[in-house]
């Protein structure tokens, strides 16, 4: 459930940041408008008040105001620099220490393979 909601916040993110909601809402008010002037007038009338810009019904008016208020806003927060701290003066990297192999293959040997408990069974024929 969890790795879903993230997904689905993912989703909201990209399509707030890429302007995709202004593109769905536009297309539900040329729908609106479109089907608005289709009971009144011939299909190709209706086509050119919806698309022609100077009919715009109150939802597209909220639409260009709300894209032109991020576009001012955006353009404020690209002016703004990111300052990071000085850094010292100097600056040397140091070698590791050096590792012994054969130290490790016996720590690792004595972990993997430990004593057994139980001493192996005896053969009846022997």
């Amino acid at each position: 459930m969890f790795a879903r909601f993230g997904k689905f916040l993912v989703i909201c993110a990209l399509v707030l940041t890429t302007g995709l909601h202004w593109a769905a809402l536009q297309t539900v008010a040329w729908t609106t408008m479109l089907a608005g002037n289709l009971r009144g007038e011939s299909v190709t009338e209706a086509v050119s008040q919806t698309f022609d810009g100077k009919h715009l019904c109150p939802l597209c008016r909220a639409i260009a105001a709300g894209e032109k208020s991020e576009k001012k806003s955006s353009a404020v927060t690209a002016t703004i620099k990111m300052e990071f701290p000085p850094l010292a003066e100097s600056f040397a990297f140091t070698p590791p220490t050096p590792v012994s192999a054969r130290s490790l293959t016996g720590l690792f040997a004595e972990s993997t393979f430990p004593e057994p408990l139980l001493s192996p069974p005896r053969s009846l024929f022997v």
